[in-house]
């Protein structure tokens, strides 16, 4: 493989984490191709927030602003689906539904997460607008609302700071311990039993939750806390190791705090491995993951370099170079045969 044909990191996934890795890499002057299928988790979202100086901005603007940021320092951007990656003996292959394949010496996959939601009629169209998981994200949007939240306790007592008018709907959660039972009664918090089975929807507004029995419960925006997959299909090939994240929701692919995976050569950042972390902290994720790659290829580059200078040490031209350093005129052993004898 021609040199020229090998990048020093391809980044899979070109969200707030992959784009900030691939920016940081750019400015520490390695060669970067960010591969990205343009299909963010945060799509539907009206805008991004506590991002500072960013507040409110729309998903799709603030990806547009990061990978114009990553192509001003010479970073590049295919959008493409990565379908494979595998090791090489010099690095890895990325194999894309577009195009020739990508090599490079290391990989950072900042492929995000997949939402699990559950199977009710309705949900999923609303996903993002008025049917939310983050508070932090979503609670300021639907504040003062009458919000229902789908079987979590946590959830509710959570989003009980943004609204006074908080309903549990059980769902197919075990009913709420004696201690939940009252943390939810001092707070005002109503607990309705029954199944969902869909959302009642009028002037593209959500209006209430409809339960098995019939009964519609009035709410204008409905809380759930998903269960979170990353996704990891292209990870698990090359081995790396995944485990439950220990926030209980959802699988994540287990690295060190500078994103470094169990592949020798593979690092993640984002909600790949962080399943529960914000745009902003995906985008510092990003950041410590470069920083951590550049410095192993520094350390690479150095270990390469000891070795030639070892190589070279004895070689002809090297003799040359340093006998010309030391003895000048003299380096050819002629003096005491030219000189005229004393």
């Amino acid at each position: 493989m021609a040199e020229e044909k090998q990048v020093d990191v391809v980044v899979i996934g070109g969200g707030a984490a992959g784009l900030s890795a691939a920016l940081t890499l750019a400015r520490a002057r390695r060669r970067v191709v960010v591969v990205d299928a343009r299909e963010p988790r945060n799509a539907p979202a009206a805008g991004v927030h506590g991002w500072l100086t960013r507040d409110g901005i729309p998903p799709a603007a603030l990806v547009t602003i990061g990978a114009r940021e990553v192509e001003q320092y010479g970073g590049r951007i295919r959008y493409a689906r990565a379908v494979a990656a595998r090791r090489t003996p010099d690095g890895f292959v990325v194999d894309t539904d577009r195009g020739e394949p990508l090599h490079a010496r290391r990989l950072l996959a900042a492929t995000g997460l997949t939402d699990e939601l559950p199977q009710i009629d309705g949900l999923r169209e609303r996903w993002g607008r008025d049917v939310v998981h983050c508070p932090y994200c979503h609670g300021w949007e639907i504040r003062d609302r009458p919000i229902g939240v789908l079987g979590s306790v946590h959830h509710a007592l959570l989003f009980r700071q943004w609204s006074a008018s908080v309903t549990l709907l059980r769902h197919t959660s075990p009913a709420p311990d004696a201690q939940e039972a009252e943390h939810l009664a001092a707070r005002g918090i109503a607990v309705v039993e029954g199944v969902v089975s869909a959302l009642e929807v009028a002037d593209d507004r959500l209006a209430g939750a409809r339960l098995e029995s019939g009964r519609v419960v009035p709410i204008a925006a409905l809380a759930l806390a998903p269960l979170l997959g990353a996704q990891d299909a292209l990870l698990l090939g090359l081995g790396a190791e995944t485990a439950r994240h220990p926030s209980g929701a959802g699988t994540h692919v287990v690295a060190d705090a500078g994103g470094r995976t169990s592949v020798p050569g593979v690092w993640v950042a984002g909600n790949v491995t962080d399943v529960v972390a914000g745009v902003v902290q995906s985008a510092a994720g990003g950041v410590t993951a470069a920083a951590s790659i550049n410095a192993d290829l520094v350390a690479e580059d150095t270990r390469v370099a000891v070795d030639r200078r070892r190589a070279e040490r004895f070689s002809a031209e090297l003799e040359r170079v340093n006998a010309e350093r030391v003895l000048g005129a003299r380096r050819h052993g002629l003096d005491s045969l030219l000189s005229p004898p004393s």
